[in-house]
């Protein structure tokens, strides 16, 4: 039965997640400050009210590689919710200036518990991530090197979001970017001053993303021109230097990958299949 105090005061998330109260604080993180760090125990999510933020993992090796960017209205470090708490698997940090709600595992069980509004907010946010995850799966198998970057760039510019946003991108790295879509800094380099060139960006010490983009990402469409690409290796020992170049870029963020996403590893080995297929189809045509 509800409660009359409920009927009068009825649970609102925004603004449970603008305001500090028990078993929460708001936390302010400069640049490249950490919320938390790889090994770290996973006991509290945060909430992103204010700046930028990115999720990296570490290799055994060292490697370090960029798994996605954080925006305003993003949780991480949902995994402290699992029925048995463990360690982060990867560390969040600031790119620019961050304010954050801090909430412990206890209170974040217990608001999804008491308030369905609440796990209903909730429970869309991790749908909408759990369909971004796909997408970058299906990007990288299937996209081009310069059409995931379009969509990173994109996605970073916040283009498809309700409202008006910034077409400025945080700053950031051409090695980070290389990271993230899988390939070398010097083709990124390439891909942007393409971009740049054909009007699809602005690039004076920071990004400004351009809608045009859009063209690249949904209709696949680049002047007949330019539409060339720098040539990949093919066939003997340089295709071998491609495919354990990629290995090692992706050698951090495989047992993640591997965790959630299992489901899609026979469509990975499927595509892999397809790949060879069409790499031997063209070295006989040579």
């Amino acid at each position: 039965m509800i409660s009359k105090k409920s009927m009068q005061n009825p649970f609102n998330s925004d603004s449970f997640l603008a305001s500090a109260g028990l078993g929460r604080k708001i936390v302010e993180l400069e640049p490249k400050e950490t919320f938390f760090s790889q090994g770290d125990e996973a006991d509290t999510v945060f909430y992103l009210q204010k700046g930028r933020a990115k999720l990296t993992v570490v290799s055994e090796s060292g490697k370090e590689a960029t798994i996605t960017m954080l925006a305003v209205g993003d949780f991480v470090g949902e995994e402290s919710l699992a029925a048995i708490p463990g360690v982060r698997l990867a560390t969040a940090s600031a790119i620019n200036t961050c304010t954050a709600l801090k909430i412990t595992r206890e209170e974040m069980a217990r608001v999804m518990h008491d308030e369905p509004a609440f796990a209903d907010f909730f429970l869309k946010f991790m749908l909408i991530r759990s369909m971004r995850i796909q997408a970058d799966l299906v990007d990288q198998l299937f996209n081009s090197s310069e059409k995931r970057l379009a969509r990173i760039l994109l996605l970073m510019a916040e283009f498809g979001k309700p409202g008006e946003r910034d077409k400025f991108i945080p700053p950031i790295s051409q090695e980070t970017l290389a990271e993230m879509i899988g390939t070398t800094r010097s083709r990124v380099s390439f891909f942007m001053n393409r971009f740049r060139t054909l009007g699809y960006i602005n690039y004076d010490g920071r990004i400004q993303v351009n809608k045009s983009l859009l063209n690249v990402v949904l209709l696949d469409q680049l002047p007949e021109h330019n539409a060339h690409k720098p040539l990949l290796p093919t066939v003997g020992s340089d295709l071998k230097i491609v495919i354990s170049k990629v290995e090692s870029l992706l050698e951090p963020v495989i047992p993640i990958v591997k965790t959630i996403l299992k489901p899609v590893i026979p469509i990975v080995a499927a595509v892999k299949r397809k790949l060879s297929d069409e790499a031997q189809v063209e070295k006989s045509q040579l």
